[in-house]
């Protein structure tokens, strides 16, 4: 049985907005963005699925690396949670992965209304060389990353706990403003951890998660 949330969830309001292919049509820098972005599989449209309480906000594809767009979702209040493409599709044509650079790169480097960046990953295959690549691309803007550890119902206990202190004392080496945390889009394990730092991350002055009484 899944468990309710206790913490007010301001993700479930998220609606649709915009898909965009080309820079030129990003929709005017207002507000503040949080862009989820990870390697292809490792569970990113679910897992912003579960944040949102909705089961096809995001489309969940059998085809790794389908998704080559980036897409907007409409917070509220001039906040929006971005969907970026999944990377490190194998099959993936040339053309593609290039499109892809030059897309995603762009907006993580330049875009002034992104105030976060959560970055997917499955736990059993956590800092592969892609995200290393994401990690050291991003530093440079100073802004904030989360990190979600997916998938994490798939090891014992143990084995999560021993992959999350794994992958911190990684990060403690490398560049940059990290958070780290397990998380479970089947049993929603860390879902009220991951709704108050990403929402905390997007709004640092605007109005703070609660706890339902």
């Amino acid at each position: 049985m899944h468990t309710v949330s206790a913490v007010h969830n301001p993700f479930q309001q998220a609606r649709f907005l915009i898909t965009v292919n080309d820079l030129r049509d990003l929709p005017p820098p207002r507000g503040g963005e949080i862009a989820f972005v990870g390697r292809s599989n490792a569970g990113k449209s679910s897992a912003i699925n579960t944040l949102a309480n909705h089961n096809r906000l995001a489309f969940v594809s059998k085809t790794p690396g389908r998704t080559q767009h980036i897409n907007f979702f409409d917070l509220g209040a001039s906040r929006y949670l971005v969907d970026l493409p999944g990377y490190g599709f194998a099959d993936a044509p040339g053309n593609i992965r290039q499109h892809w650079e030059e897309l995603v790169a762009s907006y993580l480097l330049t875009r002034e209304s992104l105030a976060a960046l959560v970055l997917v990953m499955d736990a059993r295959h956590p800092l592969k060389p892609r995200d290393r690549q994401m990690l050291g691309w991003f530093s440079p803007t100073g802004k904030p990353v989360h990190i979600l550890l997916t998938k994490a119902d798939k090891l014992s206990r143990s084995s999560a706990l021993q992959v999350l202190r794994e992958v911190r004392l990684e990060l403690g080496k490398m560049p940059g403003i990290h958070s780290t945390q397990l998380f479970s889009s089947l049993t929603r394990e860390g879902l009220d951890e991951a709704i108050s730092t990403t929402w905390g991350l997007l709004s640092p002055a605007g109005s703070a998660i609660h706890v339902a009484n």
